[in-house]
């Protein structure tokens, strides 16, 4: 199994290069260069298997050499190990032919646990054999900072530095990312919003001298091994609910595009989705390009769901490239243009291309809080208010085929929007009981590069 770059220049690397390298040298995503397909048996044969017998199903085609079988069922093991139910991603049923997939029963109580606890035992494995150490640069709009940590902390082969924007996530997601004591991992709050830790850290690996200086590595979703993990629970869960025999369909609330590029992967290797449904919130840029055709960013507005306040969706690219025939070339023009003048247009082609593979729907402020509400009265359900833009957007997709709402995150994590909208406490769960009470350890950084990275070197020095 190889990887190929969507800018199409960089060097063609096996699944355990492309995972320490994160962002390929021409700027580009690693994806795979081909799509590992199961049949409609292989896929029957999933039935009431457990979540990790499911995962090393779907994975290992994609793995390639780089671990044995017994190694990487091991290293699944120890990932899923830490989570707080046995299923992993229990459904719960909303209504009639409407299911919410429970993915916030991992450590950190988001969906980034199901990937980040995954790509930190492959981390440790890889590094261990190599006899390596890394330094891991990420960036995060909320959940993806506290994953990375929790996988990465208290490891000798790894520093870990997370971004995040100052101001611009909630209290319980910035304290689970400054309040573990390893000195291994460092938060770092910068001026800006996500778009711009997102850059900052792009403009790292950009930046050869350091890139290669550091020994950086990546575990954004830009890391296919993040992309990959997520794959998983489309199976899982379709399998549940009847397929390959029936056709299921989800609605996935996405920022980054990453979660739902995971769909459409799993779409590709055979799991028979009807419908993929983009559920975005104000910050609606992956609404706005499928309804136009213009992907145009307009400044990010800070909302109840700081997860999604995102205009800069790396894992838009990924899509391109498939809808654009695989053609680097095209796919390098579009993040030049992105990159100098703000905005592309997807061709005519291509944006149909995109239309047949994905729905899409917007949420406001006040619709996603009235959806909290609502949800909690007919239901008892307490949604947080990603999974809530989810559960919305769902709505009018709703039929004969079985829908899906990726539930992203547990509502204890954003407990002021939750108690405004439904009057519902939302309680951390016994082992995180204390988070209010531990001292925080974090670094306020400028949006500035130079200062970025003599800050990383200084630390990892010491």
């Amino acid at each position: 199994m190889k990887y190929i770059s969507t800018r199409g220049t960089a060097p063609v690397l096996t699944f355990e290069d492309a995972m320490l390298t994160g962002l390929a040298r021409d700027g580009g995503l690693y994806v795979p260069e081909t799509i590992p397909t199961m049949s409609k048996g292989d896929i029957a044969a999933l039935a009431g298997l457990s979540y990790e017998e499911i995962a090393f199903r779907v994975m290992r085609p994609f793995i390639g050499d780089t671990f044995t079988d017994s190694e990487f069922a091991d290293i699944i093991a120890k990932a899923y190990a830490g989570f707080g139910h046995d299923a992993r991603a229990p459904l719960v049923q909303l209504g009639q032919n409407h299911f919410l997939l429970e993915l916030f029963h991992g450590p950190t109580l988001a969906f980034k646990d199901f990937a980040m606890q995954l790509i930190g035992q492959l981390f440790q494995a890889a590094l261990a054999r190599r006899g390596e150490k890394v330094t891991i640069v990420g960036a995060t709009s909320g959940d993806t900072g506290s994953a990375a940590i929790e996988a990465f902390r208290g490891l000798d082969a790894v520093d870990v530095f997370i971004l995040f924007p100052h101001g611009r996530v909630s209290e319980v997601q910035r304290r689970q990312m400054t309040t573990p004591t390893e000195s291994n991992v460092h938060a770092l709050a910068m001026h800006g919003d996500f778009d711009d830790c997102q850059a900052r850290l792009k403009d790292m690996f950009n930046d050869f001298e350091f890139r290669d200086g550091v020994r950086l590595a990546g575990v954004n979703s830009i890391n296919w091994a993040r992309v990959l993990a997520q794959v998983v629970y489309y199976f899982s869960s379709a399998v549940a609910l009847g397929a390959p025999h029936r056709e299921v369909s989800f609605t996935v609330p996405t920022g980054n595009f990453g979660d739902i590029f995971a769909g459409y992967i799993a779409k590709r290797m055979g799991l028979p989705i009807d419908k993929l449904v983009i559920a975005t919130n104000q910050n609606d840029i992956l609404h706005r390009t499928m309804t136009t055709g213009t992907y145009e960013t307009m400044g990010v507005t800070p909302s109840i769901s700081p997860s999604m306040d995102i205009q800069v969706s790396s894992n838009f690219e990924r899509a391109l490239f498939d809808v654009y025939g695989r053609d680097g070339n095209a796919v390098s023009q579009l993040m030049d243009d992105l990159k100098n003048k703000g905005s592309f247009d997807v061709s005519q082609g291509a944006i149909q291309g995109l239309r047949e593979l994905f729905h899409s729907g917007r949420v406001s402020e006040d619709e996603t809080s009235a959806t909290i509400k609502d949800m909690f009265a007919r239901t008892g359900e307490v949604l947080c208010p990603h999974s809530a833009i989810g559960a919305k957007v769902a709505v009018p997709h709703l039929g004969t085929t079985p829908m899906i709402t990726l539930a992203t995150a547990h509502p204890a994590k954003f407990p002021a929007a939750v108690k405004a909208a439904c009057g519902q406490d939302a309680p951390l769960p016994p082992r995180m009981a204390n988070l209010f009470a531990r001292d925080e350890r974090v670094t306020e950084v400028e949006n500035d590069l130079t200062a970025l990275e003599t800050l990383v070197r200084e630390r990892i020095a010491r």
